[in-house]
């Protein structure tokens, strides 16, 4: 097989390091002039596919993005880390909030098959919420195998070699070509785009597509009746003994 043309998903979410609002009437979390960055598992994914590249194994590395207007920032730093071609689904941002992850994996399911991709890699989860269901859909849709919580990634003949986090540990295991792989946290660190690149990446351009036209309906399957703040965690208390401790939790009932 020559080199694969590997396709990432780079999503737009609220950074990190932002301390997250629910908005008053509890619909959902608020976004409106609130910090945005690339979700921290598809920096992962698309540090992966560059590195891929680099070694020879990638001919040519894709990034796309699923949202409104603004997901095009995204795109614009995958372009400036080492992504070759950015696609945007323009999505409406009143859509954009009930897109859900079986309508992603439909997209990216036909955009996968549109541009002839040879290796899907996604983040395992988005930080906003926290689903990680995408790549096992998308996987199922394409009848592709699929190889999720890659801590380790290698191209073998025709095949690749990944390894797994799992509850008890690492399980290695090989699947052939096409597949689709998601990123955990510990397959590497990410790189950081130069500022050449950050300034040669405004120029490059983006394509775009709509869901209509690669004919999927992204209407929600499920609706979002409440979101609430988690309840405020209880203050601890000292005790002096073991002995007052078990007194404590026996009048707790928990012994």
């Amino acid at each position: 097989m020559a080199g694969l043309r590997v396709l990432v998903g780079c999503k737009r979410v609220i950074d990190y390091a932002v301390k997250i609002r629910v908005k008053p009437d509890n619909t959902g979390v608020v976004t409106e002039g609130v910090k945005h960055s690339m979700n921290p598992f598809d920096e992962i994914a698309l540090e992966e596919a560059v590195r891929l590249k680099e070694q020879k194994v990638a001919s040519e590395v894709v990034a796309v993005s699923c949202g409104p207007a603004q997901s095009a920032e995204i795109l614009r730093v995958a372009l400036a880390i080492g992504a070759d071609k950015a696609v945007h689904i323009e999505v409406p941002p009143d859509q954009y909030e009930q897109l859900q992850p079986l309508a992603v994996a439909k997209l990216l399911a036909k955009l996968t098959e549109k541009e002839k991709m040879d290796l899907v890699i996604l983040g395992k989860q988005s930080i906003d919420d926290d689903c990680n269901q995408t790549s096992q859909m998308l996987a199922s849709l394409l009848d592709w195998p699929q190889a999720t919580f890659a801590s380790e990634l290698k191209k073998e003949g025709d095949n690749i070699k990944v390894v797994r986090e799992v509850d008890g540990g690492l399980e290695t295991i090989t699947t052939k070509l096409p597949a689709v792989v998601s990123a955990d946290l510990r397959l590497n660190v990410p790189r950081y785009a130069t500022l050449p690149n950050i300034m040669k990446a405004k120029k490059k351009p983006i394509a775009k597509l709509t869901p209509d036209e690669l004919g999927v309906d992204i209407s929600p399957r499920i609706e979002v009746l409440h979101v609430s703040d988690p309840p405020t965690r209880e203050a601890g208390s000292i005790v002096a003994d073991v002995d007052e401790l078990i007194a404590k939790l026996k009048s707790k009932g928990v012994l």
